[in-house]
């Protein structure tokens, strides 16, 4: 035994065969609205490149940002842009956020199918969630006490529709916060009276997307820049990441027409046409 062991330890340096080597690791954590794209990302890079593995958890665009300080990604997917607090706590720590911006989104303020409304202005949409309006039939729609949905406040798209549409101004008590698109559209789908907001990928048939100032919320309207209730989707690594290396090519894909063919199949609008 000892004399075969010895044999295949002298066959491997003379061969010079090469020891298994483990598969690299990028982790990915942060926007419940990025995180679609950064899994179809994921599946079709690991898919070319088999010595990587990726992982993506959708936490949320603050807890994306936290992990990217703490060191606990590669990759922080956020639906809003870094904040100065959170940059600075980052670079107090050694860490210097780059941003990619990998796709534009509309945020789509919703309703359920069987409501007659077919569109609100920004400031319509604001009162309501002020309190203002409290009925759907002050609206032109049913005799209904309006139910407000809306994403949690560690939310990306949460800190996005209140800069936008909200102004700042604080929403009214008994709004309900929900933790994902996901469930703000299950929330509106199984409630008639029910008004909540989502990213243009998460809008489909099973719930009723409203004109906005008269703009439809689709991917043109908001290429164009018409749409009034749009932004950009980041992702932000420690620092750009090296040339040629894996970080690298999966922060970029967005640029290519591979992925940017991704991002329109999931809903989402491209940054740029080839």
């Amino acid at each position: 035994m000892r004399i075969l062991l010895g044999l295949l330890i002298s066959m491997v340096l003379i061969l010079n065969v090469p020891p298994l080597m483990a598969k690299e690791n990028i982790v990915i954590d942060g926007s419940t609205t990025v995180g679609p794209i950064a899994k179809a990302f994921a599946e079709y890079y690991m898919g070319q490149n088999p010595d990587v593995n990726i992982t993506v958890s959708e936490s949320g665009s603050g807890n994306g940002a936290k992990s990217l300080i703490n060191n606990a990604c590669q990759i922080a997917d956020m639906s809003r842009f870094m904040k100065d607090k959170e940059f600075k706590v980052a670079v107090d720590k050694g860490i210097f956020p780059v941003t990619h911006v990998v796709a534009l989104d509309g945020i789509a303020i919703v309703v359920h199918p069987s409501n007659p409304v077919k569109e609100l202005t920004v400031e319509q949409v604001r009162d309501i969630y002020l309190g203002k309006y409290k009925n759907w039939k002050e609206l032109g729609g049913p005799t209904q006490p309006i139910v407000m949905i809306s994403r949690d406040t560690n939310s990306g798209t949460y800190e996005t529709f209140e800069g936008l549409v909200m102004k700042k101004e604080k929403i009214v008590e008994g709004c309900e916060y929900v933790g994902s698109n996901g469930a703000i559209r299950g929330r509106v789908q199984s409630t008639p009276a029910a008004i909540g907001y989502l990213g243009l990928g998460f809008l489909d048939a099973t719930v009723k997307g409203l004109k906005i100032d008269g703009i439809f919320p689709t991917g043109r309207a908001v290429a164009s820049g018409k749409y009034p209730i749009a932004r950009p989707l980041y992702m932000f690594t420690n620092g750009y990441p090296k040339m040629g290396s894996h970080l690298y090519q999966f922060v970029t894909i967005h640029l290519s027409k591979k992925g940017q063919e991704i991002v329109k199949r999931i809903g989402f609008v491209p940054v740029t046409e080839y």
